[in-house]
């Protein structure tokens, strides 16, 4: 592919109000040229709405959006060079794929050669060569998809744009389209926006996410940041699995805290803006947690196990109730566990320390 180099994208200060509702609240967001970012959020949270601001279809209330640090809030959509696949692929059922493919170069009137050398390049880069003369009702999920990718691709965007793009296939071909998509993207060094709210989706192919609630931007960084050190409640409980352990915090230093849980203290190495003496919730991921028949740790009844692959999945109860789920390794498991066991949390990998909220 031609024209492979990334463009940089800014949200300055992004604000959007529908009336008296606030989308958008001080969105700020810098991204690299070349880069996959993912926009992440449940419903309602404001992603859809950053992505409308960027395609140009919604003009923001307040802010700007620049590429490469010039201004395109004034531009309308056709010319600001940002290319978007839509969820349902919106391909026209009467044009072949090559129809479909070329359809925005010959809108620019651009030479029949030229037009033709273009599909013919983006349908291989896609691997539908072979699909041309085809309707789009005669493609699968992933073909269409691909026709979808491969006819915003041919106008060069510097920026491309993805609505939710694997939401129709089925698991296992939704798996092998972020993969390829996400090898046409480096391939290509194109700066990519992805929105979804699929968060083992966002984590699996982006370089960093941006994570959304009620139109504020809670966190944007790295996947593993955001898994391993959520900076909210909010992004702890949305982003993967999370235990949270009800407890009350002793003691602090400005490296570490004690936290009673039960009967039993347990450090942690972060002390987070918590008053000694408050309860708190210590946020563990279950691969984070090891059960066994041997004394030691927090007291705890197995509920449920559930083999799952590799790995068996355990839902543990502690004493005051706290269901607590624990993931280990089926060859590594403790062959003695019976309905009571001992809960050792891995303290170096507790993902966070947030105060309990007050309507707990």
């Amino acid at each position: 592919m031609t024209d492979a180099t990334g463009h940089a994208l800014t949200l300055a200060h992004i604000t959007h109000r529908f009336g008296e509702f606030v989308a958008a609240r001080d969105i700020n967001l810098e991204i690299r040229p070349g880069e996959l970012i993912s926009l992440l959020g449940p419903s309602g949270c404001g992603k859809t709405t950053l992505l409308k601001i960027i395609a140009g279809f919604q003009r923001q209330s307040e802010g700007d959006v620049l590429v490469d640090g010039q201004s395109i809030s004034h531009l309308p959509p056709n010319r600001r060079r940002i290319g978007i696949v839509f969820q349902n692929y919106a391909l026209f059922p009467h044009m072949t794929v090559a129809e479909n493919v070329g359809y925005g170069l010959a809108a620019a009137g651009k030479p029949k050669n030229e037009i033709a050398a273009t599909v013919e390049e983006m349908l291989a880069v896609v691997q539908m060569t072979a699909f041309g003369g085809r309707l789009p009702r005669e493609l699968s999920g992933g073909q269409q998809q691909r026709v979808a990718l491969a006819r915003c691709l041919a106008i060069r965007p510097r920026i491309l744009l993805l609505d939710e793009p694997f939401s129709a296939l089925d698991k296992n071909l939704r798996l092998d389209m972020q993969i390829e998509i996400k090898h046409l993207q480096r391939q290509s060094g194109i700066t990519t926006v992805l929105v979804t709210h699929d968060q083992e989706e966002a984590l699996s192919i982006s370089d960093r996410i941006a994570v959304l609630s009620r139109g504020h931007l809670e966190q944007f960084d790295t996947p593993t940041e955001i898994y391993d050190r959520p900076r909210s409640l909010f992004v702890n409980t949305f982003v993967g699995t999370a235990n949270l352990i009800p407890g009350v915090l002793e003691t602090k230093t400005a490296h570490d805290a004690s936290i009673r849980i039960g009967e039993t203290v347990v450090v942690v190495p972060l002390p987070g803006p918590v008053a000694i003496g408050a309860p708190v919730l210590v946020s563990v991921r279950p691969e984070a947690l090891r059960l066994s028949s041997s004394p030691g740790g927090l007291p705890v009844r197995i509920a449920a196990v559930l083999p799952i692959g590799p790995s068996l999945i355990y839902e543990a109860l502690l004493a005051d109730g706290t269901p607590v789920k624990v993931v280990q390794d089926r060859a590594g498991s403790d062959a003695a566990l019976s309905d009571t066991a001992f809960l050792t949390i891995m303290a170096h990998r507790i993902s966070g320390l947030f105060a309990k909220p007050s309507q707990s």
